[in-house]
């Protein structure tokens, strides 16, 4: 059973109707879907991370944790911080080839296109 979700940032969390996906973010958050946010940002802000914070159980910036994606290790990483095993979470992404790492570190993928899109198929698969 899938209980996690992992987000990239730039291209995904910035798509002009993201509004729905925090929406949707928070609300898997109250439901028990534990949640990550993983970019190749090298961090972030006090003040970014304060509000990045109520939709995300850990935050996960490469510059931080000296790896990037595609590296299968970052997406480790964040499956460890927010508890739970690999296999157990999605993985969210614009770039095709960060959602091929994902895999080969034992997630499911999702290539984000729109955010309609990526919404039906997560409701597929949390459902």
């Amino acid at each position: 059973m899938l209980k996690g979700l992992l987000i990239d940032y730039a291209g995904v969390l910035t798509d002009p109707d993201a509004a729905l996906l925090y929406e949707y973010l928070r609300d898997a958050r109250a439901n028990g879907t534990r949640t990550a946010l993983v970019s190749n940002a090298p961090g972030a802000a006090p003040g970014v991370k304060t509000e990045l914070a109520q939709y995300f159980d850990a935050l996960v910036f490469s510059g931080e944790v000296g790896v990037a994606k595609p590296d299968r290790e970052i997406y480790l990483v964040a499956a460890e911080r927010i508890g739970l095993a690999a296999p157990r979470c999605v993985f969210v992404d614009d770039a095709e080839r960060n959602v091929r790492g994902a895999v080969a570190a034992g997630m499911v993928g999702v290539h984000h296109r729109t955010i309609t899109d990526t919404l039906d198929e997560l409701a597929a698969l949390f459902s």
